[in-house]
C-alpha cells in the first residue's frame, strides 16, 4: 500500500485514469446533428460511434490478461492511454465517415485494455484501501460520462467546432498517461506472472460466468437507463431539453453511490447485504419507471443512478477479493468486465424492439425489472467463505488447481 506521502498522488492516478474512459462515449450524443451534417454518417452509422467501443470494451478485456502478461500492468496503462489520446485526437481532423468509425476503433481498443489491466494497479496499490480507491476509480468513470455530456455541447457552440468539442479529449488522455508512466512503482516481470492462465482455463469455472451475468446484467440496466430514459420521458410530452437533464441525474447518482458504497461496505468482507441495497434501489427505481414514471422522474433518475453506480463499484471489489494476487485478481475482473459489457450491449436493443411491438417503454422497464430481481438471486451465492473454492477445478496439475497459477 502506498505511504502516507504517496497516497494522494496515487489516489489522484486512480481518479484521472477513471475520467479519460467515458467522455469520448457520452460526447457524441449532444453533437451528433453536424457530425451526421459533415461526415454523412447515418443514424445507424452515429450509433456506431458508442457500439463500437462498447463491443470492443467487451471482447477487449479477455485479451486484457495475456497483454498484463506481456508487458506488465504498467506498461499496458500507459500505452492504451495514448491509444486514447490518439483516437481521440483523429477527430480533430475527421472529415469522413471512415475516419469517425476509425476514431472509434482506436477508442474502444484503448478502453478495452485500461478497464483490463487497471483493477490490477489498484488492488497492488491499494491492499487494504481497495474500498476508497476503486470507489474513487468508478466514481470518477461515471462522472466523466456526465462530464463529456455537458463538456461537448458547451465546447462545440464557443468554438463552432464538433470536431473540437471531440478531439480535444487527447490532451487529458495524454496528460494521464504520463501521470501513470511517472508516479506508478517500476514493475518486476514476476508480479505480473499471475497473469499468464489461459483464458480457457477461466472459462471453465463457474464462478466466473456467476459473475459475468452479474455485471452484465447490471450494466445493461446502465446501458438501457442512458438509450432511452430521456426519449421514455420524451414520449410522455418533455422537451429534450428537460428529458436530457434527467440523463445528469442519473450520473451524479451513479458517481455520489459508486464513491460512497464501497466506503460503506470497507467494515466487513462480505459485500452481499450492500449489493442488496443497491439492488433493492434499482427495483424501486424500475418498477417507478413501469408503473408511475411521471410520479417523480428526478427521484427516478436519481434512484437508478445510486443503484447502478454502487453495485459497479462494489461488484468490481467483489471480483478482486476473490483472490490475493493481484494479477490473478485483474484477470477475474478483466473478464467478468469482458463479457458482462458484451451482455450489457443487449438489452437497448430488446428495448428498443418492444417499444416498436408495443409503442411503449412499459415492457422494457418491466423486463429490467425482472432482470434485477434475477441479479438479486444471484448475488446471494457470493460469500466470502465460496471465494477460494470456487476458483479451483481439476485440472491437468490436480484437483485443487487454480486457473492462475
Amino acid at each position: 500500500m502506498p505511504g502516507r506521502a504517496a497516497r494522494p498522488l496515487m489516489l489522484a492516478v486512480v481518479a484521472m485514469v477513471g475520467l479519460t474512459l467515458r467522455p469520448f462515449l457520452t460526447g457524441v450524443g449532444p453533437v451528433a446533428a453536424p457530425i451526421s451534417a459533415e461526415t454523412g454518417l447515418s443514424m445507424q452509422g452515429l450509433s456506431l460511434l458508442t457500439l463500437l467501443p462498447v463491443l470492443l470494451m467487451g471482447a477487449g478485456a479477455f485479451f486484457g490478461p495475456a497483454i498484463q502478461a506481456r508487458l506488465g500492468a504498467k506498461r499496458a496503462t500507459v500505452l492504451a492511454l495514448m491509444v486514447l489520446s490518439l483516437g481521440s485526437g483523429l477527430r480533430l481532423a475527421a472529415h469522413s465517415a471512415l475516419e469517425m468509425l476509425g476514431s472509434a476503433v482506436l477508442l474502444g481498443l484503448g478502453a478495452a485494455v485500461v478497464q483490463a489491466v487497471f483493477p490490477t494497479i489498484i488492488k497492488r496499490e491499494f491492499p487494504r484501501g481497495i474500498n476508497l480507491a476503486m470507489g474513487l476509480y468508478a466514481a470518477m468513470m461515471m462522472g466523466g460520462g456526465a462530464f463529456g455530456a455537458q463538456a461537448a455541447p458547451l465546447i462545440a457552440a464557443w468554438s463552432g467546432s464538433w470536431r473540437l468539442a471531440l478531439g480535444w479529449l487527447a490532451l487529458p488522455a495524454a496528460l494521464t498517461a504520463l501521470l501513470v508512466a511517472l508516479a506508478l512503482p517500476r514493475e518486476t516481470r514476476t508480479r505480473e506472472a499471475g497473469g499468464r492462465a489461459g483464458l480457457g482455463r477461466w472459462l471453465r469455472l463457474p464462478r466466473v460466468w456467476l459473475l459475468m451475468a452479474c455485471f452484465g446484467l447490471i450494466n445493461g440496466g446502465y446501458s438501457s437507463s442512458v438509450a432511452w430514459l430521456a426519449p421514455a420521458f420524451q414520449d410522455l410530452g418533455w422537451p429534450a431539453g428537460a428529458s436530457g437533464g434527467l440523463l445528469a441525474v442519473l450520473a451524479v447518482g451513479q458517481a455520489v453511490s459508486a464513491l460512497a458504497t464501497p466506503v460503506l461496505a470497507s467494515r466487513g468482507s462480505d459485500r452481499r447485504p450492500w449489493l442488496g441495497g443497491c439492488i433493492a434501489l434499482q427495483l424501486l427505481g424500475f418498477a417507478m419507471l413501469a408503473l408511475r414514471p411521471e410520479a417523480a422522474p428526478h427521484a427516478i433518475a436519481f434512484l437508478l443512478g445510486a443503484g447502478l453506480g454502487g453495485c459497479f463499484s462494489l461488484m468490481m471489489i467483489v471480483a478482486l477479493d476473490h483472490l490475493p494476487d493481484p494479477a490473478q485478481a485483474g484477470a477475474l475482473a478483466a473478464l467478468m468486465q469482458g463479457g458482462g459489457f458484451l451482455l450489457a450491449a443487449i438489452p437497448p436493443w430488446i428495448l428498443a424492439l418492444l417499444h416498436d411491438l408495443t409503442g411503449s417503454f412499459t415492457p422494457g422497464w418491466a423486463l429490467h425489472l425482472a432482470a434485477v430481481l434475477a441479479v438479486g438471486g444471484l448475488t446471494l451465492r457470493l460469500s466470502p467463505a465460496s471465494y477460494r473454492g470456487a476458483l479451483r477445478h481439476p485440472g491437468p496439475r490436480g484437483a485443487d488447481a487454480a486457473p492462475a497459477e
